[in-house]
């Protein structure tokens, strides 16, 4: 159990592509609890994915339920993640453990069904709307080497430097 550093901007290892998880194991399993205490441990965060963190593998966390009246699917693993259709389109604002100091408007698909595998291998498909599937794109974006940095949707109003709360 151990808590990762978290590679932060302008790493360029961030523009890293993650491969495809093919051995599910126990040191998988290690990795993804360590992964997850990696995102309780810091700070409030819906979602972590592996590349944030040095491991160049398809791995993310996604977690909005403690967002009230969000429809979600509970605390996810997915593991090769895979989206197989985007509807709609939305601008929200984001932020990103790797891009601490800042925050930005992104416009993402506002429905899409998703394809991944669980931490035991098993091949899930899920319909997802709203905040849950504009974290799963986000996490997902980290996975092709890609951050919200780079799908602002200007580069000139849309990045806000991120509020203290104390």
């Amino acid at each position: 159990m151990a808590i990762l550093d978290i590679l932060v901007y302008p790493d360029p290892r961030l523009a890293q592509i993650s491969s495809p998880v093919e051995k599910f194991n126990d040191e998988l399993l290690s990795f993804i609890f360590d992964l997850e205490e990696t995102m309780r441990a810091g700070p409030p965060s819906v979602g972590i994915a592996a590349p944030q963190v040095g491991h160049f593998e398809r791995i993310i966390l996604v977690d909005v339920s403690s967002k009230p009246k969000i429809p979600n699917h509970g605390r996810l693993t997915l593991i090769n993640p895979n989206i197989l259709c985007k509807q709609g389109s939305m601008v929200g604002r984001e932020g990103c453990l790797s891009v601490p100091e800042y925050t930005g408007n992104v416009s993402r698909a506002e429905k899409i069904t998703l394809q991944a595998l669980n931490k035991e291998g098993k091949s899930l498909n899920y319909n997802m709307e709203g905040f849950e599937a504009r974290a799963v794109q986000h996490e997902i974006d980290h996975l092709d080497g890609l951050l919200f940095l780079d799908r602002l949707v200007s580069r000139r109003s849309s990045l806000f430097i991120r509020k203290v709360y104390k």
